[in-house]
């Protein structure tokens, strides 16, 4: 009986794969026989299958994919809990920074971590004279080599005796790319030197390919030790100041411990640690909430990303988007291949009454929506690597491209996978089993005209084009609320100048100059830029607006203690700028560091601590931060308010004074240039002007209205995306709209002649068929506004100066829609309108 009972088990495991195997070919032939629907389809799936591909690379590469490094899931993050909230100077936008002081006193005392190492990304000079370029560079501290298990592809790494406070120049572990772009690949560059800041520096090491550093989204050059900063950057104390926030800290936890238990760890040791680096010139207020900080360790086996804070929401909002657009994609196909089951019902009839069964139809019916799956996929896949390649593009900025590994992995060939059989299934599924209930002994009777007569048989199809109506309102009003949010940022008047003004950051510190003589040099400086025929006018400021950075002094004012935003700015930067002089005076060459302080402040500053008088006058005093003494600022004049780090935010009280009492002058500045001639013509006036004042003075130019623009690259983004996307959706639900009028009026050309038989006019005809498209469309736009108001609720924190609930937006894309779907039925109205009654009642 165990043999008997084994033998069909058998039999059935040898057919299955052969009746998959017969259901495939049949298939292929099958589709081969209707090109244009095959290929119709196939790219249909592609471009919805495709767009959710890019747009899930993208997700995979900035959060999802691991540091390539030895057991990533093991490494952590120590950071200040919730952020230092300001404190200090903060180097990045990443929110991960510690001071170095605190990395000295974290590596002492934590017990944690078996390995533990600082890091920072630095901008560089590399190579000499007319070969000389930016590089990125990274300052490594501590063991982090040995900590992320890599291993040199050449020479060899730092050693521990290399990593002492003055170490001088130990030499460079250079990337991979570097050592191909710059040394072809060869062993000899192990030995070889390398100009960086201006000092010869060995390359001692090659780092493995697969290592691209720690931050997702850009590439490294080359490695060196932090205690080498003295002598790249002589003068520099950010190794020694207690609030310089600038290198991040990763750790490997110790076999055995777990994040919760490194977080307690550090919790414990936290008030020693910010008591020992407390730094000094602060008040007293400013020093208790920095002691009262706490360390913890977070996950950071992703690496550190600021695109995840900065476009992690918009990213799942668009793989939504393109995931509805799929679903629109597959109603249409659905439709489609009901329409052409419905031609098919006599060759199902017939297999049925040769003994198919119904089953076997199922399957046969649905290999075929699994070779146009098949199809979309891999054609998908090529669209997505040329759509991701876009998004890419898309988020980089002026200067700054975007390195993303957008390599397909398991996890993205998983996703593409997991499209194909979704769809071949939702658009597969109803006709298969509509086609597989055909009643063999009517259809063969009643022919290709038995399957016309009931209007049931629409209902289906009715449903579809529906719920494609409606998710298309869904993604046309999420267009118009990301344009429209767009086009409000786009048009902020910023109250400053942007066309026509370019920005030059000029460094001097290879003047090598004694502090005191910053400030007479970078005037003569200013002066040779104002010289230049084609300069209209030139002035120096130390922060230049709308780029996110920001300079922050509290402030005490009568009795109100608060904040104000500072910046120190020469004599014409108003008028360079565009910024109208409101009241008072503005700088002039008389306002010198040995001068009474003066200050100039905005309208928000007058209405929040003058109530509006007339400030001039008044005293403003700061309160203490190192290199920034207390001091007293008299008010001199008031300008109009402008933005100041972000087009988007509020527009804060500011001061500004004159650069000459800049408290903590350096040996750079930023010189502002207006001028009308073209933006290379100027730069390459300036850089010709700079070099015949001193050759060693570097200089790096900027576009302030590019500067601006690189603002807005996420609300871009979704403007762009999203309105290629929603008309894209509305032209699915056309197509889908137009071919479901047309296929009813085509099965219902009988019922159409008898009613012109017996008197209906072309007028009532096409009335009917009009009638039709609005119950359809009225129902899809009822349940896409309701749907919208749902969805708008995820999509209100990306949008500027707009409420997502926008009753003109769901009116405007409402309309819209409505006009577009009744001329969709125009021609199949038309068509039925002119339908001759007689020539149709002979075919029946």
């Amino acid at each position: 009986m165990g043999s008997q009972k084994s033998a069909p088990l058998q039999t059935s495991g040898a057919v299955w794969p052969e009746y998959v195997l017969k259901d495939l070919k049949l298939a292929l032939r099958t589709l081969r026989k209707s090109p244009i629907f095959t290929l119709t389809a196939i790219v249909i799936l592609a471009l919805g299958i495709g767009a959710n591909t890019a747009i899930f690379q993208l997700l995979d590469a900035v959060r999802l994919r691991s540091l390539p490094v030895m057991e990533p899931g093991q490494l952590a993050s120590v950071q200040i809990q919730g952020g230092n909230q300001g404190f200090g100077i903060n180097v990045g936008s990443g929110g991960t920074q510690l001071t170095y002081p605190l990395w000295e006193q974290i590596r002492r005392g934590q017990r944690g971590f078996s390995g533990i190492f600082a890091w920072a990304e630095g901008e560089f000079r590399l190579g000499e004279g007319l070969q000389e370029r930016q590089a990125r560079g990274l300052w490594i501290g501590g063991p982090m080599f040995a900590t992320l298990g890599l291993t040199p592809l050449r020479g060899r790494f730092f050693s521990e005796q290399e990593d002492q406070p003055g170490c001088g120049t130990p030499g460079a572990v250079i990337s991979y790319a570097l050592w191909q772009s710059e040394f072809g690949g060869q062993d000899s560059a192990i030995g070889s030197n390398l100009m960086i800041q201006g000092r010869s520096t060995p390359v001692i090491g090659v780092t493995p390919a697969s290592f691209f550093g720690l931050v997702v989204g850009n590439q490294f050059d080359f490695i060196v030790p932090f205690c080498s900063s003295t002598q790249s950057v002589p003068g520099s104390d950010v190794l020694t100041r207690k609030d310089y926030f600038w290198p991040s800290v990763l750790g490997r936890l110790k076999p055995g411990w777990t994040l919760q238990q490194a977080s307690a760890q550090l919790q414990a040791i936290s008030p020693g640690i910010f008591q020992a680096t407390e730094p000094s010139a602060y008040s007293s207020a400013v020093l208790d909430q920095y002691r009262s900080f706490q360390l913890a360790a977070y996950p950071a086996g992703n690496g550190i990303s600021s695109l995840r804070d900065a476009y992690d929401k918009s990213l799942y909002l668009l793989l939504g988007i393109t995931g509805l657009v799929l679903l629109i994609a597959c109603a249409n196909l659905a439709n489609l291949m009901l329409a052409r089951a419905m031609t098919r019902t006599r060759e199902m009839a017939v297999r049925l009454a040769l003994g198919a069964s119904r089953s076997r139809l199922v399957d046969q019916l649905l290999a075929e929506g699994l070779v146009l799956a098949a199809g979309g996929a891999i054609l998908g896949t090529l669209v997505a690597r040329i759509f991701s390649s876009a998004l890419v593009r898309l988020l980089a900025t002026t200067g700054r491209p975007l390195e993303l590994d957008l390599s397909i992995d398991w996890r993205v060939l998983a996703f593409t996978s997991a499209m194909a059989i979704i769809t071949c299934l939702v658009f597969s599924l109803a006709p298969a089993f509509r086609s597989s209930h055909v009643d063999p002994g009517i259809a063969l009777k009643m022919g290709s005209r038995g399957t016309t007569s009931g209007r049931e048989q629409f209902s289906f199809q009715r449903t579809l084009v529906v719920s494609q109506i409606a998710v298309s309102l869904v993604l046309m009003v999420g267009a118009l609320l990301f344009v429209h949010s767009f086009l409000n940022l786009v048009s902020v008047d910023p109250g400053l100048r942007q066309k026509g003004i370019v920005i030059t950051q000029v460094n001097l510190r290879r003047l090598h100059l004694p502090p005191e003589r910053f400030e007479q040099v970078g005037q003569d400086v200013l002066a040779q830029i104002r010289s230049l025929p084609q300069v209209d006018s030139a002035a120096t400021a130390t922060i230049i607006p709308l780029t996110g950075n920001t300079w922050t002094l509290g402030v005490h004012i009568g009795n109100a203690d608060d904040t104000s935003m500072f910046t120190w700015a020469s004599p014409e930067y108003f008028t360079t700028m565009g910024i109208p002089l409101l009241s008072g005076r503005d700088f002039s060459p008389q306002d010198t560091v040995n001068s009474p302080r003066v200050a100039i402040v905005n309208e928000t500053f007058v209405r929040r601590f003058f109530g509006g008088e007339n400030p001039e006058g008044k005293v403003i005093r700061t309160k203490p931060e190192p290199n920034f003494p207390e001091a007293e600022y008299q008010i001199v004049g008031v300008t109009k308010d402008t933005k100041y780090s972000d087009l988007r935010q509020e527009i804060p009280p500011m001061s500004f004074a004159p650069a000459s009492q800049y408290p903590a002058i350096g040996p750079w500045e930023n010189v502002f240039i207006r001028s009308a001639a073209p933006t290379a013509v100027i730069i390459g006036a300036v850089r010709e002007k700079l070099r015949e004042f001193n050759p060693e003075i570097r200089a790096d130019f900027h576009v302030l209205q590019n500067v601006v623009q690189d603002g807005m690259v996420r609300e871009r983004m979704m403007a762009m995306l999203s309105g290629f996307f929603g008309v894209l959706a509305v032209l699915l639900a056309t197509v889908g709209l137009y071919g479901i009028i047309s296929y009813i009026v085509a099965m219902r050309k009988n019922e159409i002649g008898i009613r012109m038989a017996l008197g209906a006019s072309r007028r009532n005809v096409a009335g009917i068929v009009v009638k039709q498209t609005l119950q359809l469309v009225s129902l899809g736009i009822a349940a896409g506004v309701a749907l919208s108001l749902v969805a708008a609720k995820g999509a209100g924190s990306l949008l500027f100066g707009l409420r997502p609930y926008d009753p003109l937006t769901l009116v405007v894309a409402s309309v819209f829609l409505g006009i577009v779907a009744l001329l969709a039925s125009y021609l199949p109205a038309l068509r039925a309108s002119r339908l001759n009654p007689m020539q149709v009642l002979r075919e029946e």
